[in-house]
């Protein structure tokens, strides 16, 4: 659906679309922005450099700061900062080759995750995983908006829940466009609201730096194992956060010679490098919440962990009270607004990307958007805030399973081991609906640290949960691969086309084919070979969209038996790879 209809009167699988109705579903394409294919040249118009700052300016949520400081109060500075640090670095090594696939090849994590393990219909396990991450953190930066509407104005809290609710609704509901555009605008007001009285403080007051260092929490003070893996179990339940910044970076326009740096600088820190910010805002957390116990009030307890109130204590060391909570005010909206607008625009995509797969229908993708609202809004209306560190705890646990497993298939299956396809293939017709590498892998590593997390191992075992999940996906997807010897990852070695898939750059080919079942023209990566015929007996090609919506298969070419298996191709795409890598 990316230009004009070919045809008068066009029938797209369940429907018919007519010269009235094109113009219409053009415009729709846009507000669907690829939900469930690939992000085709024609849409990713915008610089390295604009996708870099658009998709950092999706960190700017404070519930780093609340989990910073959560993790604080519980297990005193050292452990945290510790906690944080190990968290950071490994979610930067899990992230780092997802993020690649995605900024490379142009894809979101459950695309990329039908080709690494998992199948056809075997991702969208793991799109559910990422949708429910989506309205949980929506409810919790929706609860600290509301919290701030609650201090500054005296609005009943289940009152500014909804609000922190609607106001997103008007600009997630038109995509990239509009978050391209409020990131760009919104970040350096944001970043100057949040560092300049932090700043302030740190060299007006070093007496609260000091009490920073020296904070034990509830704890005894002293660094331990359990308390540091404890503490980067709550941090790891972020590691989501990768999802959302490919849902922005799978939009990087193609890697060439001439824009390798900007690109490969963007891919590094919007990609797996957000972490890093995220963490320097988590020890932030930690010290704020310091601030307030040791130089505020310190009975506020775990209400120290709320960042209106650690803010409101900033400003009120520069300014009078009334101006502190109006700055707090603004710098908690601001904030609130740029993370959930990427919330609820990744939440609708990934439950639209798994309805719509699973009953060849599409409604649309507004209508995921009012559905992801309605679960975070019931969250908040829970009062899923207070429980903070246990849900973040117990997500980790599964998060890391599915996550750590996409990575291991990418490094060691695909590059190491040589046994999954090093494309990410995604498209229906050329992969197995299921694919037992990723969901042992994921069910295993899942089962094993949430049992260990409940204490069925022991209490000595229970705050390295995490760790599990970790080292058992890692051990768990090359093993399934080795066991299956890679039979489910692909239903066929061709799709019938005979151009090029990438371009001599190693990008997705720009090149246009007509899906003869839609009439619209679609690019390379997204087409395949019809199993119709045209009136002549020539190739017709079909697009993955097609496909995605076709309950009759009559597109679908027939599977290739396993004993005709072919690794030219993939062979040649590797050979390719490793090529355009070396000369940069």
């Amino acid at each position: 659906m990316e230009s004009t209809c070919e045809a008068r009167g066009v029938t797209v699988v369940r429907f018919t679309v007519n010269r009235a109705d094109n113009a219409r579903a053009a415009a729709e394409d846009s507000l669907e922005d690829y939900a469930f294919r690939y992000v085709p040249r024609t849409f990713r118009r915008w610089s390295a450099g604009s996708i870099g700052i658009t998709a950092l300016g999706s960190i700017a949520f404070l519930a780093d700061f609340s989990i910073g400081a959560s993790i604080g109060i519980e297990h005193g500075t050292n452990n945290a900062v510790l906690g944080i640090l190990f968290a950071s670095i490994i979610i930067f090594i899990v992230g780092a080759p997802i993020a690649y696939y995605a900024a490379r090849y142009n894809l979101d994590l459950d695309l990329i995750a039908r080709g690494s393990g998992f199948g056809y219909y075997g991702s969208s396990i793991t799109t559910v995983i990422f949708a429910v991450f989506t309205c949980i953190f929506f409810a919790l930066e929706g609860a600290i908006m509301g919290q701030g509407l609650h201090i500054a104005l005296g609005i009943p809290l289940p009152i500014g829940y909804l609000i922190s609710t609607v106001v997103v609704i008007p600009i997630v509901i038109y995509g990239m466009r509009a978050l391209e555009r409020l990131q760009f605008w919104t970040t350096p007001l944001w970043l100057a609201l949040a560092l300049l009285p932090l700043l302030w403080v740190i060299v007006s007051d070093p007496a609260a730096v000091s009490a920073f260092a020296e904070f034990t929490g509830t704890s005894d003070g002293d660094v331990r194992l359990e308390g540091v893996i404890a503490s980067a179990a709550v941090c790891f339940a972020l590691t989501p956060q990768l999802a959302e910044q490919i849902d922005v970076i799978r939009a990087m326009p193609p890697r060439t010679r001439a824009n390798r740096r900007s690109w490969w600088a963007s891919l590094l820190f919007a990609g797996p490098g957000w972490v890093f910010f995220s963490g320097i805002k988590q020890v932030i957390g930690v010290f704020l919440a310091v601030y307030l116990l040791t130089r505020v009030d310190p009975s506020l307890g775990q209400r120290a962990a709320e960042p209106v109130r650690q803010f409101i204590a900033l400003y009120e060391s520069l300014l009078p009270e009334w101006l502190a909570v109006g700055l707090a005010l603004v710098l908690v909206v601001i904030a609130q607004i740029k993370i959930n607008v990427t919330n609820a625009y990744s939440g609708s995509l990934a439950w639209s990307n798994v309805y719509t797969r699973l009953t060849k229908t599409y409604p649309g993708r507004s209508i995921f958007i009012f559905f992801n609202l309605a679960i975070a809004l019931a969250l908040m209306w829970m009062d899923v805030f207070s429980l903070i560190s246990f849900v973040l705890s117990l997500y980790a646990n599964v998060v890391m399973a599915w996550l750590v497993t996409i990575a291991a298939d990418i490094v060691i299956n695909k590059h190491i081991l040589r046994i999954s396809p090093i494309y990410p293939e995604f498209r229906r017709g050329m992969l197995r609906d299921w694919n037992p590498v990723g969901l042992v892998s994921v069910g295993l590593a899942s089962g094993l640290s949430l049992a260990a997390f409940a204490g069925l191992f022991g209490e000595d075992l229970r705050p390295f949960s995490v760790l599990i999940a970790i080292g058992t996906a890692v051990v768990a997807t090359p093993a399934m691969a080795l066991i299956t010897r890679g039979r489910f990852y692909l239903r066929r070695q061709t799709d019938g086309i005979a151009s090029p898939l990438l371009d001599a750059d190693g990008n997705p080919s720009g090149e246009r084919l007509r899906c003869h079942v839609t009439g619209y023209t679609f690019e390379r990566p997204d087409m395949l070979a019809s199993a119709e015929r045209g009136p002549h007996g020539e190739t017709q090609y079909v697009s993955s969209l097609a496909l995605t919506l076709d309950e009759s298969d009559q597109y679908v070419l027939p599977a290739e038996p396993p004993l005709r298996r072919s690794r030219s191709a993939e062979r040649a795409v590797e050979a390719a790879e490793r090529e355009r890598e070396r000369t940069g």
